[in-house]
């Protein structure tokens, strides 16, 4: 789900007409998705990936019907001597509340397995408005209900999406001192259109949870986290060095997810921006 959301959905403009080769987590503003490339395999490759997400989204075997990922769909199956229709209805990953509806000819047993993201902490699920206890029932990280079902069966998945810090092994030289933002399964990031110059001047505060979010205007529903953070203000004009630490002052930063960057006016880009407390002038 992350290698589809962050590195595969990122390859294509929001548009479908342009397209990344590489995923920089970085970039000065001068890197952009192209018409065309000159090995004309990727193009294509990427937007076939996209097109066949829905065959991704769920598994089926003799009596088990597996949900890997969460998106508004409508699957027909065959399984214990019925046939089964599940319609899952959610804005998911933009809302966890996630709603299936289960339609089937005739009453049948089968267990119906749901994902549950290793980072969903707090994640709820309610048959027919009955709260079930997860921890019983999650199996290799997936929550089996094994039950006679039948026509009109309605299950409810709340998985919470609160903002996240993500830490890099130290050896990850480049990242040391930094941390990623993260939201359900996206990667955020910062733009210059949002925030303007300098990026690298933000400083991330340490609580995250309280995210505010609302959604970002031209980008098709994608939310947004606005945060607070310290943001170097001095000017260093020519100087490369000097003997005292720059001044800082809070601020708030737009974190915006990675998978929809350079989608609108071109400037700089940060995934990995420095860790610490909010600091005052």
């Amino acid at each position: 789900e992350q290698a589809l959301y962050n590195g595969a959905m990122a390859g294509l403009s929001l548009d479908g007409t342009r397209f990344f080769y590489e995923n920089p987590l970085e970039s000065a503003g001068k890197h952009h998705r192209w018409i065309w490339h000159h090995c004309p395999c990727c193009p294509p490759n990427i937007a076939r990936l996209l097109a066949s997400v829905g065959s991704y989204m769920y598994a089926i075997a003799e009596d088990e019907i597996a949900v890997h990922l969460y998106g508004e769909s409508k699957a027909r199956f065959d399984l214990a001597g019925a046939k089964v229709k599940l319609s899952q209805q959610t804005r998911y990953p933009w809302d966890g509340a996630i709603h299936f509806d289960v339609a089937l000819d005739h009453p049948a047993r089968f267990a119906l397995s749901l994902r549950i993201p290793e980072w969903a902490e707090g994640a709820a699920l309610s048959v027919n408005g009955e709260k079930l206890d997860l921890q019983p029932v999650v199996i290799d990280g997936y929550a089996r209900i094994e039950r006679d079902w039948k026509s009109g069966d309605k299950v409810d998945l709340s998985i919470p999406l609160t903002a996240r810090k993500l830490f890099a092994n130290p050896l990850v030289r480049q990242d040391a001192g930094r941390t990623a933002l993260m939201r359900g399964p996206l990667v955020y990031c910062v733009e210059e259109t949002d925030n303007g110059e300098g990026l690298n001047g933000i400083t991330l505060s340490a609580d995250v949870s309280q995210a505010k979010t609302s959604e970002i205007a031209g980008l098709r529903g994608a939310v947004a986290l606005d945060l607070p953070i310290s943001r170097d203000t001095a000017d260093w004009g020519a100087a490369l060095y000097r003997t005292s630490p720059p001044a800082a002052k809070q601020a708030s930063a737009r974190f915006v997810p990675y998978p929809f960057w350079d989608n609108r006016e071109p400037g700089e880009m940060l995934v990995w921006v420095r860790a610490g407390e909010a600091r005052g002038e």
